[in-house]
């Protein structure tokens, strides 16, 4: 077993790393700069210099939520006392040196916590990468946004009606919660861009039997009855067979034989992801850049290692089926406890639990399905307890100001 063990000198405060600035990432790091009371020298790495929700992503691709709105720059809450930030692209880790290498250079620890988050995983279908937009980024979606836009404002001329179809492969989360929101905004889209608004085309591909697999089927159909009346064509049970430009090949899962082909100009691909491939290509154990870490999310392997967010796989069945920033988020915290009693020299034997407080899809702005404390909820209800729960993460992050700066409210979007 290789046990890079924390090299520390005398009377040299511990040396923390923190890499990623997503969920969970940036909680563990809040965590440590409210409560730790000990002196610890503590790096936050991130590519970016700011924070972005994931989970609204869908909305900045439609353009129903602004980029400056969803960004949240880190140096606005952290305190540079106490949190030294860098901004920077890890690009390898060395576990065996206790070091990690970005484009900036070299940055050594004792303890390691890695948050590097997810990408888009392709399943192997030939012509993904090449010919998809995919919801990965703050930038990926803005990316889909101009895409968008230009394509339903340059008909008028291009009369090509392949541009008005939009083809979204994924029938989870992130592709149901982007074909809502984009369905919600079409008639205006089409005012604006002065298009008749039985042109477009929007259309949902899924393996699943049916659409939002996570729920129980009732919840699901009743998501799918939504869509449809917004005009949605939802296929489940189909598997994709390759994606060429402009056209998505599939077939139902009971019969190669019958070939589908979906054509559309704006493909989005959203069928699923996996960890980094920083770590799908280091020396740390993992599987698909996803590390196995232990009862306190540690890596065993190296013990001064601990993983957070995308970038764990936990062991216990409720956490692998547990919603991303809700559980990435948690983690952080732990994490955060964790350290605080390590660095203070006390013993912490409390391993982690995750607490599934609800999840819920949301079907444009004003509706959605969901389970909140193990009960169904639909309709406005759905759509308040989705922007509850955003808005409660924005609190954690800097209070009843931040909410108000830059959360989700009933009527109020960047329309």
């Amino acid at each position: 077993m290789n046990q890079a063990q924390p090299i520390q000198t005398d009377k040299k405060p511990p040396r923390v790393l923190v890499i990623g600035g997503g969920y969970g990432g940036l909680k563990a790091v809040l965590g440590l700069q409210r409560k730790l009371t000990v002196p610890a020298d503590i790096t936050f790495i991130s590519k970016h210099d700011y924070h972005y929700q994931t989970t609204l992503l869908h909305k900045v691709a439609i353009g129903t939520l602004s980029s400056r709105k969803a960004r949240i720059f880190y140096r606005k809450i952290l305190n540079p006392q106490k949190i030294h930030f860098i901004k920077d692209k890890i690009i390898k880790l060395c576990p065996e040196d206790n070091k990690v290498i970005g484009n900036g250079g070299e940055y050594h620890y004792d303890y390691l916590i890695i948050a590097l988050g997810f990408k888009p995983d392709n399943f192997g279908v030939k012509g993904v990468d090449k010919n998809t937009y995919k919801l990965s980024s703050l930038n990926a979606a803005l990316k889909l946004m101009k895409n968008i836009e230009h394509k339903f404002k340059e008909y008028t001329h291009t009369k090509n009606l392949q541009d008005l179809s939009v083809v979204v492969c994924g029938t989870g989360f992130t592709g149901i919660e982007f074909t809502a929101e984009l369905a919600t905004q079409l008639d205006e889209l089409c005012l604006i861009c002065g298009i008749d608004r039985s042109l477009p085309q929007l259309t949902c591909i899924g393996r699943s039997p049916h659409i939002l697999p996570v729920f129980e089927e009732k919840l699901a159909k009743i998501a799918e009855s939504k869509l449809t009346k917004l005009g949605v064509r939802i296929i489940s049970g189909a598997t994709i067979e390759e994606i060429k430009e402009g056209k998505v090949i599939a077939y139902y899962k009971d019969n190669e034989r019958q070939k589908l082909e979906i054509q559309g100009n704006t493909i989005l691909w959203s069928a699923g992801v996996k960890g980094s491939d920083i770590i799908e290509h280091s020396s740390l154990p993992n599987k698909k850049g996803r590390i196995p870490v232990n009862a306190q999310l540690q890596c065993e392997t190296y013990p001064n290692i601990y993983v957070v967010g995308d970038s764990a796989l936990a062991t216990s069945k409720d956490v692998i089926h547990a919603p991303t920033a809700q559980l990435s988020a948690q983690m952080g915290d732990y994490i955060a406890d964790l350290f605080v009693a390590k660095l203070s020299g006390k013993k912490f034997k409390r391993p982690f639990v995750f607490k599934h407080r609800g999840t819920v899809c949301s079907i444009g702005h004003t509706d959605g399905v969901g389970v909140v404390f193990h009960k169904n909820v639909q309709g406005e209800i759905a759509a308040f307890m989705k922007n509850t729960i955003e808005n409660k993460w924005l609190f954690s992050l800097g209070g009843f100001e931040m909410v108000f700066k830059k959360g989700q409210f009933r009527y109020r979007t960047s329309n």
